[in-house]
């Protein structure tokens, strides 16, 4: 299946360049681009698109705001958003998780690891957190917007091993590393974390980490 994917970037020449890489990898293809956030969404609705590279400093509509439109809309649920960002400005790293992107890059990274990247956020596999900004993250997210301290649901109903691979999630292992720490197979590591994402309400592992965090299953 090919990967349907929406450039948003305020530059002409860094679209341009994200273009001919990903139009030139079999399985993904760009269907649209973006010069402003608000634009990026309206593209997102009409194209159908499977995954957004999603600037945040664009005119008009932030990133940020625009990704927030996005994962806000029910007609929207299964499109995927990769932040790009920088290491100088890790703050933007958890504002971008919890207003409902799946993952972020910095722009420094290398064309191999960008399609990568895309290829793991539309799958819904996993976070991508790179090592240099872990602790960064964990420090912003414990410290929840005021709304996000509402308790979800689903949360009393966890399993106590559920309760393991969500907070397993949040450190970032993959299904391989969780199998190894609970002592399963990767397909049941993966069922409990699809399972406690069900009952959080939890649209992908990105956000499974930012329930965890906010909600003290996982802590920095």
């Amino acid at each position: 299946m090919t990967i349907r994917v929406l450039l948003a970037d305020d530059q002409a020449l860094l679209r341009g360049t994200f273009r001919l890489l990903i139009d030139s990898t079999p399985d993904m293809e760009v269907v649209a681009e973006a010069a402003t956030g608000r634009q990026a969404v309206e593209l997102a609705r009409s194209h159908r698109v499977d995954l957004v590279l999603m600037d945040i400093r664009m005119p008009d509509l932030d990133g940020l705001a625009a990704t927030k439109l996005i994962s806000d809309d029910d007609d929207l649920a299964g499109v995927k958003i990769l932040v790009l960002t920088t290491f100088e400005n890790d703050e933007y790293v958890a504002e971008a998780l919890r207003a409902g992107a799946s993952g972020f890059l910095g722009k420094g990274i290398n064309p191999d690891e960008l399609l990568s990247a895309i290829r793991v956020v539309a799958a819904g596999d996993a976070l991508l957190s790179p090592t240099a900004t872990k602790s960064l993250i964990a420090r912003f997210l414990a410290q929840p917007a005021p709304l996000a301290r509402d308790i979800p649901p689903g949360l009393a109903t966890l399993t106590p091993r559920e309760r393991e691979a969500v907070t397993l999630v949040a450190a970032g292992l993959s299904n391989d590393e969780m199998a190894q720490r609970l002592y399963v197979t990767p397909l049941t590591a993966k069922t409990h974390v699809n399972r406690a994402m069900a009952k959080l309400g939890a649209r992908d592992r990105a956000q499974l980490v930012v329930i965890a965090y906010q909600t003290g299953l996982a802590r920095p």
